[in-house]
């Protein structure tokens, strides 16, 4: 099975998880999705995830200056994200225990 289908449906969750532990800019946020073992994740994907959930309104953002770069801009949960992060966690583990009942030894 390509893992790559199976991340397009829990992008958001894995995401949102990601911005719960800590605010951070999209690269920031890719960084967290691989060293959780998310490697397949493109980097497009993320930053469309993190604009599309911007205009959700499940983020805020601001913007942090760099002497040594470009400005990043920081994305953070707000009330309505860590909401849908409670609700999408509650869908996953139930989808993931039906899965486990069908496919698990």
């Amino acid at each position: 099975m390509d893992p790559t289908q199976l991340l397009k449906g829990v992008l958001d969750l894995a995401v949102l998880a990601v911005l719960d532990r800590a605010d951070g800019y999209g690269y920031e946020v890719l960084r967290g999705l691989r060293t959780a073992g998310l490697h397949d994740v493109g980097d497009a994907s993320v930053y469309g995830t993190l604009r599309r959930l911007y205009n959700a309104g499940l983020l805020t953002s601001y913007v942090v200056p760099s002497e040594e770069g470009p400005h990043r801009k920081y994305y953070s949960l707000n009330a309505n994200g860590r909401d849908r992060l409670t609700e999408s966690t509650k869908t996953w583990r139930t989808f993931a225990g039906t899965m486990e009942g069908l496919v698990g030894g």
